[in-house]
């Protein structure tokens, strides 16, 4: 089974004083508004490591859900943050870091189970396989 998702980007103009739009085919993002502030300088709009982060949050959350359900647990409440590290290097920038925090509730898990079971979420989403920065996962399973 193949699943082909799309979304596109519009750009006008140069890298600082240019304007770029985001769009996803679900209308989730419809136009929505990107550039060099968004990205650099913290101006409202988005930018593509933000978009990276909330698709590998969802992706690594959703896998976690798939591999409790395989352990015979369900969480009545996840809520993962990825933080993604843009850095300067030589010959330009690169995401070097991912850092997925996860809080739980997951009745019957204990802390052993549980961090098991992110890791092996962790390294089998697969927004996780293609990903070339280092992904680190700090995970809280709260009573």
């Amino acid at each position: 089974m193949t699943i082909v998702r799309k979304a596109s980007a519009k750009w006008s103009g140069g890298l600082k004083d240019g304007k770029g739009a985001i769009s996803t085919e679900s209308g989730a993002l419809d136009a929505y508004p990107y550039g060099f502030a968004s990205r650099f300088e913290g101006q409202k709009g988005t930018n593509p490591e933000e978009l990276l982060g909330a698709a590998h949050a969802g992706c690594f959350t959703m896998a976690l859900s798939l591999i409790l359900g395989e352990a015979k647990l369900v969480a009545t409440e996840m809520e993962t943050t990825a933080k993604v590290s843009l850095d300067q290097v030589e010959g330009g920038f690169a995401i070097t870091k991912v850092h997925l925090t996860l809080t739980a509730k997951i009745p019957g898990a204990d802390q052993a189970t549980f961090t098991e079971l992110a890791n092996k979420a962790k390294a089998n989403c697969p927004l996780s396989k293609v990903i070339k920065a280092d992904i680190s996962l700090e995970a809280t399973l709260l009573a």
